[in-house]
């Protein structure tokens, strides 16, 4: 049998906050549903948009950082591998599962509010980022939000000096 590769990466917004449970052993587990949106032209030229909606899994210590930092409608980035498995109903008919088994989680956007929601006036939606473009803040977003300065970096414009040619 020929070897696999199994890797995803999405970024998304939370439907709902995530839902931890533990095993018998005590381990800790959260799950929460990733809203990915797409947009492409249609063959009549028109927008179209989707949204899919992908299931996640996560285990361990991030698992309650998940629970305790993140809330419906937060920015998030999973990096983990597709997973499906099976189980049986009371009724004795097999269902399938898939989800993202989530090796890493990056919070991303503003932090929890005080009272336990997800802040979206901080960037918490993904579609601020597009939408605002990353040169300036959108009507939803801080310049705190960016967790880089471009102008830090040698040959950007505030440092004065030329942009160097690129030969592609």
């Amino acid at each position: 049998m020929a070897r696999g590769f199994n890797k995803v990466i999405i970024m998304g917004n939370l439907t709902r906050d995530p839902e931890i449970r533990y095993t018998a052993s005590n381990k800790a587990y959260a799950r929460f549903t990733i809203a990915v949106g797409r947009t492409w032209k249609g063959s009549n030229g028109e927008l179209q948009e989707h949204t899919d909606f992908i299931p996640v899994v996560v285990w361990g210590p991030q698992a309650e950082n998940c629970e305790r930092y993140l809330g419906k409608g937060r920015a998030v980035l999973v990096e983990g591998s597709i997973n499906t498995r099976s189980y049986e109903t009371q009724q004795g008919e097999k269902r399938y599962v898939t989800e993202v088994q989530a090796l890493g989680v990056t919070f991303l956007g503003g932090g929890r509010r005080d009272e336990g929601g997800a802040s979206p006036s901080r960037g918490g939606d993904v579609g601020s980022f597009r939408e605002g473009g990353f040169d300036k803040p959108g009507p939803k977003q801080d310049a705190d939000d960016f967790p880089l300065d471009i102008s830090e970096y040698e040959g950007g414009e505030e440092s004065g000096e030329e942009e160097a040619d690129i030969p592609f």
